[in-house]
C-alpha cells in the first residue's frame, strides 16, 4: 500500500478521544462513545459512559483490503491520544 492513496476512513475506527463531547455520539467508523452528564450538572461529572459497536460496519471493515493497516493506525492513534491525555 506504499504508493497507493489511503481511503479517507483509514485509521478512524475509533472517535477522536481527545475531543469527546458530552451528551452526543462521538462517532468513529466502527465505535461510538457516549459521555452522558446529568442535565443542569455544574460539576464535570459523567454519570454514564458507554461504547457502542457497529457490528455491520466492523464486518465490512474486516472485508476491506486495507483492514490490517487501518486497524494498526487506529490503535496507534488511541495509544497516542491516551499518552497525550495523561500529561
Amino acid at each position: 500500500m506504499q504508493n497507493e492513496t489511503q481511503k479517507e476512513c483509514c485509521g478512524n475506527m475509533f472517535p477522536d478521544c481527545l475531543h469527546l463531547k458530552d451528551n452526543v455520539p462521538n462517532e468513529g467508523k466502527v465505535f461510538t462513545v457516549w459521555m452522558k452528564t446529568p442535565k443542569g450538572s455544574v460539576l464535570p461529572v459523567h454519570s454514564d459512559r458507554s461504547i457502542e459497536i457497529n457490528h455491520d460496519q466492523w464486518e465490512e471493515c474486516q472485508q476491506c483490503a486495507d483492514f490490517e493497516c487501518c486497524y494498526k493506525l487506529s490503535m496507534a492513534k488511541i495509544a497516542l491520544e491516551s499518552a497525550v491525555a495523561s500529561q
